[in-house]
Protein backbone atom coordinates (compact mmCIF):
# COMPACT_ATOMS: atom_id res chain seq x y z
CA UNK A 1 0.00 0.00 0.00
CA UNK A 2 3.21 2.03 0.48
CA UNK A 3 6.31 2.21 -0.51
CA UNK A 4 7.36 3.38 3.20
CA UNK A 5 5.32 0.87 5.03
CA UNK A 6 5.29 -3.22 3.38
CA UNK A 7 3.17 -5.63 4.11
CA UNK A 8 3.52 -9.55 3.69
CA UNK A 9 1.20 -12.63 5.34
CA UNK A 10 3.00 -15.61 6.44
CA UNK A 11 1.64 -18.26 8.37
CA UNK A 12 -1.30 -16.23 9.44
CA UNK A 13 0.74 -13.03 10.79
CA UNK A 14 1.03 -10.21 8.80
CA UNK A 15 4.18 -8.41 9.00
CA UNK A 16 3.95 -5.04 8.75
CA UNK A 17 7.66 -3.04 8.05
CA UNK A 18 8.53 0.43 8.32
CA UNK A 19 10.99 1.30 5.54
CA UNK A 20 11.78 5.06 5.74
CA UNK A 21 15.45 4.30 6.93
CA UNK A 22 16.64 7.94 6.05
CA UNK A 23 14.16 9.48 8.33
CA UNK A 24 14.80 6.98 10.86
CA UNK A 25 11.35 6.01 10.39
CA UNK A 26 9.46 9.00 11.49
CA UNK A 27 6.04 8.39 10.49
CA UNK A 28 4.33 10.65 8.19
CA UNK A 29 0.29 11.27 7.60
CA UNK A 30 0.43 9.43 4.36
CA UNK A 31 1.70 6.50 6.52
CA UNK A 32 -0.67 7.09 9.53
CA UNK A 33 -3.66 6.74 6.83
CA UNK A 34 -1.84 3.13 5.33
CA UNK A 35 -1.47 2.01 8.92
CA UNK A 36 -4.98 2.79 9.65
CA UNK A 37 -5.97 1.26 6.47
CA UNK A 38 -3.97 -2.00 7.14
CA UNK A 39 -5.29 -2.83 10.47
CA UNK A 40 -8.82 -2.31 9.10
CA UNK A 41 -8.60 -4.81 7.23
CA UNK A 42 -6.13 -7.09 9.01
CA UNK A 43 -9.44 -6.84 11.28
CA UNK A 44 -11.85 -8.80 8.67
CA UNK A 45 -8.80 -10.86 6.94
CA UNK A 46 -9.50 -14.62 8.18
CA UNK A 47 -6.05 -15.54 6.83
CA UNK A 48 -4.66 -13.14 9.66
CA UNK A 49 -4.88 -13.98 13.25
CA UNK A 50 -1.23 -11.86 14.37
CA UNK A 51 0.44 -8.44 13.18
CA UNK A 52 4.23 -8.27 13.93
CA UNK A 53 5.32 -4.86 13.84
CA UNK A 54 8.77 -4.25 12.66
CA UNK A 55 11.38 -1.30 12.00
CA UNK A 56 14.77 -1.50 11.03
CA UNK A 57 17.81 -3.10 12.90
CA UNK A 58 19.17 0.47 13.57
CA UNK A 59 15.96 2.43 14.23
CA UNK A 60 12.73 1.24 15.10
CA UNK A 61 10.73 4.46 14.12
CA UNK A 62 11.86 7.95 15.50
CA UNK A 63 8.17 9.42 16.17
CA UNK A 64 6.91 11.78 14.40
CA UNK A 65 8.30 13.43 11.35
CA UNK A 66 8.16 16.62 12.67
CA UNK A 67 8.16 18.90 9.19
CA UNK A 68 4.72 16.96 8.20
CA UNK A 69 4.11 17.57 11.99
CA UNK A 70 3.72 21.20 11.69
CA UNK A 71 1.99 20.98 8.43
CA UNK A 72 -1.68 20.34 9.61
CA UNK A 73 -3.76 19.49 12.79
CA UNK A 74 -2.15 16.62 14.30
CA UNK A 75 -4.65 14.80 16.82
CA UNK A 76 -7.54 17.29 16.02
CA UNK A 77 -10.55 14.85 15.15
CA UNK A 78 -10.59 12.85 12.03
CA UNK A 79 -6.93 13.10 11.29
CA UNK A 80 -4.74 10.65 10.42
CA UNK A 81 -2.82 10.21 13.20
CA UNK A 82 -6.13 10.05 15.77
CA UNK A 83 -7.62 7.75 13.44
CA UNK A 84 -4.68 5.68 13.60
CA UNK A 85 -4.41 5.59 17.20
CA UNK A 86 -8.03 4.93 17.48
CA UNK A 87 -7.58 1.71 15.00
CA UNK A 88 -5.09 0.72 17.43
CA UNK A 89 -6.78 0.36 20.18
CA UNK A 90 -9.65 -1.06 18.82
CA UNK A 91 -7.65 -3.64 17.24
CA UNK A 92 -8.98 -7.38 18.43
CA UNK A 93 -6.09 -9.57 17.12
CA UNK A 94 -2.70 -10.22 18.82
CA UNK A 95 0.09 -7.49 18.12
CA UNK A 96 3.64 -8.69 18.41
CA UNK A 97 6.87 -5.81 18.08
CA UNK A 98 10.20 -6.64 17.13
CA UNK A 99 12.58 -3.36 18.26
CA UNK A 100 16.15 -2.33 17.36
CA UNK A 101 17.47 0.76 17.68
CA UNK A 102 15.78 4.53 18.71
CA UNK A 103 12.05 3.68 19.84
CA UNK A 104 10.75 7.57 20.09
CA UNK A 105 7.61 8.98 21.12
CA UNK A 106 4.96 7.13 19.16
CA UNK A 107 7.35 4.28 18.86
CA UNK A 108 7.31 3.09 22.34
CA UNK A 109 3.34 4.17 22.92
CA UNK A 110 2.91 1.53 19.60
CA UNK A 111 4.47 -0.80 21.52
CA UNK A 112 1.79 -0.38 24.92
CA UNK A 113 -0.94 -1.73 22.99
CA UNK A 114 1.13 -4.64 22.04
CA UNK A 115 0.89 -8.59 23.65
CA UNK A 116 4.61 -9.44 22.92
CA UNK A 117 7.38 -7.08 22.32
CA UNK A 118 10.51 -8.13 21.55
CA UNK A 119 13.77 -5.66 21.80
CA UNK A 120 17.55 -5.82 21.41
CA UNK A 121 20.20 -4.37 23.55
CA UNK A 122 20.73 -1.58 21.14
CA UNK A 123 17.16 -0.35 21.77
CA UNK A 124 16.65 2.94 23.77
CA UNK A 125 13.13 4.27 23.99
CA UNK A 126 11.92 8.03 24.63
CA UNK A 127 9.01 9.67 25.65
CA UNK A 128 9.79 13.03 24.93
CA UNK A 129 6.62 14.65 24.89
CA UNK A 130 7.33 17.28 27.79
CA UNK A 131 10.30 18.49 26.74
CA UNK A 132 8.67 19.84 23.47
CA UNK A 133 6.02 21.84 25.20
CA UNK A 134 3.32 18.55 24.22
CA UNK A 135 1.72 15.91 26.79
CA UNK A 136 1.43 12.10 26.60
CA UNK A 137 -0.23 10.27 23.21
CA UNK A 138 -1.79 7.04 22.35
CA UNK A 139 -3.34 6.37 25.39
CA UNK A 140 -0.29 6.06 27.45
CA UNK A 141 -1.39 8.76 30.30
CA UNK A 142 -3.74 5.55 30.92
CA UNK A 143 -2.16 2.22 29.89
CA UNK A 144 1.58 3.25 31.44
CA UNK A 145 0.40 4.09 35.54
CA UNK A 146 -2.17 1.26 34.68
CA UNK A 147 0.69 -1.26 33.41
CA UNK A 148 3.84 0.07 35.89
CA UNK A 149 2.74 1.96 38.88
CA UNK A 150 2.12 5.63 38.96
CA UNK A 151 5.55 6.58 40.27
CA UNK A 152 7.84 4.73 37.39
CA UNK A 153 4.72 6.56 34.68
CA UNK A 154 5.41 9.89 36.39
CA UNK A 155 9.37 9.08 35.71
CA UNK A 156 9.11 8.04 31.96
CA UNK A 157 6.35 10.62 31.01
CA UNK A 158 6.74 13.72 33.52
CA UNK A 159 10.95 13.60 33.68
CA UNK A 160 11.09 11.98 30.01
CA UNK A 161 14.68 10.98 30.22
CA UNK A 162 15.57 7.74 27.27
CA UNK A 163 15.91 4.71 28.99
CA UNK A 164 16.89 1.46 27.88
CA UNK A 165 16.06 -2.72 27.29
CA UNK A 166 17.13 -3.74 30.44
CA UNK A 167 14.98 -1.04 32.20
CA UNK A 168 12.07 -1.56 29.64
CA UNK A 169 12.43 -5.28 30.51
CA UNK A 170 12.62 -4.58 34.49
CA UNK A 171 9.51 -2.56 34.39
CA UNK A 172 7.57 -4.58 32.06
CA UNK A 173 7.43 -2.59 28.66
CA UNK A 174 8.76 -5.32 26.81
CA UNK A 175 9.12 -9.57 27.37
CA UNK A 176 12.46 -10.23 26.55
CA UNK A 177 15.75 -8.87 25.63
CA UNK A 178 17.53 -10.64 22.11
CA UNK A 179 19.99 -10.70 20.11
CA UNK A 180 20.68 -8.35 17.34
CA UNK A 181 21.42 -10.78 14.94
CA UNK A 182 18.30 -12.76 15.07
CA UNK A 183 15.81 -10.29 17.12
CA UNK A 184 13.02 -10.62 14.13
CA UNK A 185 13.32 -14.45 14.06
CA UNK A 186 12.57 -14.96 17.33
CA UNK A 187 9.91 -11.70 18.03
CA UNK A 188 8.26 -13.82 14.31
CA UNK A 189 8.41 -17.35 16.06
CA UNK A 190 6.48 -16.32 18.96
CA UNK A 191 3.72 -14.39 16.89
CA UNK A 192 3.20 -17.82 14.81
CA UNK A 193 3.20 -19.53 18.28
CA UNK A 194 -0.05 -17.23 18.78
CA UNK A 195 -1.41 -17.70 15.04
CA UNK A 196 -1.45 -21.39 15.40
CA UNK A 197 -3.81 -21.39 18.77
CA UNK A 198 -7.28 -21.45 18.48
CA UNK A 199 -8.25 -18.04 16.83
CA UNK A 200 -10.93 -17.33 18.71
CA UNK A 201 -10.15 -18.57 21.79
CA UNK A 202 -6.87 -16.20 21.47
CA UNK A 203 -9.38 -13.18 20.60
CA UNK A 204 -11.36 -13.51 23.50
CA UNK A 205 -8.83 -14.41 26.29
CA UNK A 206 -6.70 -11.43 24.97
CA UNK A 207 -10.09 -9.14 25.57
CA UNK A 208 -10.45 -10.07 28.59
CA UNK A 209 -6.99 -9.62 29.24
CA UNK A 210 -7.14 -6.15 27.62
CA UNK A 211 -11.08 -5.40 29.35
CA UNK A 212 -10.04 -1.29 29.27
CA UNK A 213 -10.51 -0.58 25.62
CA UNK A 214 -13.34 2.09 26.57
CA UNK A 215 -11.22 3.66 29.06
CA UNK A 216 -8.07 3.66 26.34
CA UNK A 217 -9.94 5.26 23.98
CA UNK A 218 -11.38 8.04 26.54
CA UNK A 219 -7.54 9.03 27.45
CA UNK A 220 -6.83 8.97 23.72
CA UNK A 221 -9.22 11.68 23.45
CA UNK A 222 -8.83 13.51 26.38
CA UNK A 223 -4.87 13.26 25.33
CA UNK A 224 -5.90 14.75 21.28
CA UNK A 225 -7.53 17.52 23.07
CA UNK A 226 -4.75 18.63 25.15
CA UNK A 227 -2.25 17.94 22.46
CA UNK A 228 -3.92 20.36 20.12
CA UNK A 229 -4.04 22.82 22.87
CA UNK A 230 -0.58 22.39 23.48
CA UNK A 231 0.70 22.39 19.66
CA UNK A 232 -0.76 25.94 19.64
CA UNK A 233 1.11 27.46 22.24
CA UNK A 234 3.87 29.92 22.34
CA UNK A 235 5.99 27.60 24.61
CA UNK A 236 6.26 24.80 21.80
CA UNK A 237 6.33 26.85 18.95
CA UNK A 238 9.31 28.23 20.36
CA UNK A 239 10.85 24.81 21.21
CA UNK A 240 9.69 23.55 17.71
CA UNK A 241 11.61 26.69 16.26
CA UNK A 242 14.49 25.89 18.03
CA UNK A 243 14.36 21.94 16.88
CA UNK A 244 14.02 23.11 13.04
CA UNK A 245 16.56 25.23 13.15
CA UNK A 246 19.45 22.73 14.23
Amino acid sequence: MSELITTDVINQVLHIEFHRNDKKNALTSEMYTTLSQILSKAKKDERVNVVLFKGGKNCFCAGNDISDFLEQPVLDEGTPVLKFLHELSHFDKPMVAAVSGPAVGIGTTLLLHCDLVYATNQTYFSLPFVDLGLCPEAGSSYLLPRQLGYVRAAELLLLAEPFDAKKAKEWGIINDIVDTENYFDIAQEKAEKLANKPAHALRVSRQLIRSNSGLVNKAIEREARSFSELLGSDEAKAIFKKFLEK
